[in-house]
């Protein structure tokens, strides 16, 4: 298994309405459990299936698999978000990670982004019309026709610094704190837009009808 684009796309057992970009040649494509049925409907082989397969109900016929105990701390998303930094990654798409009837997962890997951003790398949670990230002492940015909602919210106990420019609430050098919705519901206005914080870290979420990736 190698990587050769710093690329990861991981394909877990939520909910899955399309790729927002499809993988290139070289980029590391990991299966976590009942992912492996999206890539097989999507006719794609992926580098590695991993978990325990209570999704898929057992190992599926694959010459790579990595088979782990049920009684384990990390999800089966976070393991192969651990294996993905592990294989160089830095920039990790996931996908099946969003929606279905168990909140707690959905939850759980939203705190996955900020692991992957304590750990040098930005992932992206994909699905259920939205795009969600974690950026730490960073920022991201938007080119110019962006349109539709964007929130951030503190990922920790407080982000310092918070700005926000080119959307129709601007923040400049604001605080964030975890008990305080204040970043919810803002709006792409189509012009460049930019999310920063100086110390700290910040969910940023963005919701469109056809949402795309910065």
């Amino acid at each position: 298994m190698m990587n050769q684009t710093g690329n990861c796309y991981i394909f877990g057992a939520g909910d899955f309405d399309g790729l927002l970009a499809a993988p290139a040649p070289g980029d590391l494509i990991l299966a976590a459990d009942g992912g492996f049925r999206t890539l097989t409907a999507l006719g794609i082989d992926p580098d590695l299936v991993l978990g325990d397969f209570d999704s898929l109900g057992a190992p599926p016929d694959h010459p790579r698999v990595l088979r782990v105990p049920s009684e384990k701390d990390d999800t089966d998303m976070m393991l192969a978000v651990k294996t993905a930094l592990e294989q160089g990654c830095r920039t990790l798409y996931l996908y099946g990670g969003l929606g279905g009837s168990r909140i707690d997962h959905t939850l759980a890997n939203i705190q996955t982004l900020l692991y992957a951003a304590r750990h040098g790398a930005r992932a992206y949670l994909i699905g259920c019309g939205a795009v969600l990230t974690v950026i730490q002492n960073g920022k991201l940015t938007f080119p110019a026709g962006f349109r539709g909602f964007l929130s951030v919210f503190c990922a920790g106990e407080s982000a310092r610094g918070v700005t926000l420019r080119g959307l129709k609430y601007p923040l400049r050098d604001a605080v964030l704190t975890c008990d305080v919705p204040l970043g919810v519901s803002n709006e792409f206005c189509g012009e460049p837009a930019c999310v920063e914080v100086a110390d700290g870290s910040l969910l940023v979420t963005w919701q469109a009808e056809n949402p795309v990736l910065p």
